[in-house]
């Protein structure tokens, strides 16, 4: 679910997010005025912008959002845009013109963080994100003070890795094998505060429950191919490596490296993949033929676009302040559960 960081020296930092009632302070907590809340007197209005609007999650993110806001009456516009980080700010812009009451955004680069903020500030609009974090006063939100990030609708990046280490443990006793011939590999954007969350949680949970495993941390784009480029050239560099373990920041990672695995010419016997989304598993379960993708925690955007609508509805119409953080619930599957969580895989 998740682009480079290197216009980030361009991102003017030092920027202050204003707050309920006129004042202005360095919190992140608000990104509205009241004067803004009490403007509201029709139909509210939310834009919600996704970064990978073709990903199946955020796909099902935006439908989530679009029922939740005809059930509560809003006129939601949805935007896509993809992984350009320029629009992102351009869009916000767009939003404030075309007089939006809140916007909604999951950022394709943290980096632009700042300059959301001061737009959506200047323009008296209410600013929540979802799935990604982002900081009111600098670029890297691993790097900010917990005041002065914005607040997030998502998931809790530390319980998700914990359950996908605990299961990977899980798959690894249960096949027997030694911590000698096994090597995790491990798969994130690094420049993603919320996929550097659930790596860290990942193997805290795994070396818990199995002790000793060598783990190798593997940079990528977030992407089944750059994932499978970078982790076959992981598995080439060590292919003296009998047994794989994979996890990562999400589905993507996880089924680019089972991917590697299997062209390397590794027996799915031999790999344990734990997808975290559980979008791209399931096409691995549409049969019984074997795989190295062995579970995954289903996460739904569904619940993700729907809580997050809410919350801004509640902001906007009752003036109840946003949550630092909320977040939805999840659910771990495999071949043989995936379809009754009510998982739909296209």
């Amino acid at each position: 679910m998740f682009r480079s960081t290197s216009r980030r020296t361009a991102v003017a930092t030092g920027l202050l997010l204003t707050l309920g009632m006129g004042t202005a302070c360095s919190s992140g907590k608000e990104a509205a005025t009241d004067d803004r809340v009490s403007e509201v007197g029709g139909k509210i209005s939310i834009t919600y912008l996704q970064k990978q609007g073709d990903q199946e999650y955020f796909i099902g993110e935006a439908a989530g959002a679009q029922e939740k806001a005809k059930k509560l009456g809003i006129d939601l516009k949805v935007v896509n845009l993809g992984n350009d980080a320029n629009k992102t700010v351009s869009e916000v812009q767009s939003a404030v013109a075309q007089k939006s009451d809140g916007v909604i955004v999951v950022v394709p680069d943290p980096a632009v963080g700042p300059q959301v903020v001061r737009t959506a500030r200047d323009g008296k609009v209410a600013l929540l994100t979802s799935d990604d974090q982002i900081c009111t006063t600098g670029p890297d939100p691993a790097a900010c003070a917990k005041d002065d990030l914005v607040p997030r609708i998502g998931f809790s990046g530390a319980q998700m890795g914990e359950e996908v280490g605990k299961r990977a443990a899980a798959e690894f006793e249960k096949a027997g094998w030694t911590a000698a011939d096994t090597r995790v590999v491990s798969a994130w954007k690094q420049d993603v505060t919320v996929c550097g969350e659930r790596v860290d949680a990942a193997k805290h949970a795994f070396d818990a429950a199995v002790p000793g495993v060598k783990t190798i941390d593997v940079p990528t784009d977030n992407t089944p191919t750059g994932a499978q480029d970078k982790i076959a050239a992981t598995v080439t560099a060590n292919s003296g490596v009998k047994n794989w373990v994979i996890w990562g920041c999400n589905d993507e990672n996880v089924m680019g490296g089972v991917t590697a695995l299997a062209n390397a010419g590794v027996s799915p016997a031999h790999v344990i993949g734990v997808g975290l989304g559980a979008y791209l598993a399931c096409k691995e379960w549409q049969s019984d033929k074997p795989t190295g993708m062995k579970a995954a925690l289903f996460i739904n955007g569904k619940d993700v676009g729907a809580l997050a609508v809410q919350t801004m509805y509640d902001k906007l119409k009752n003036g109840k302040d946003f949550p630092a953080e909320a977040f939805a619930p999840t659910t771990m599957v495999d071949h043989a559960s995936w379809k009754d969580v009510g998982l739909t895989c296209g």
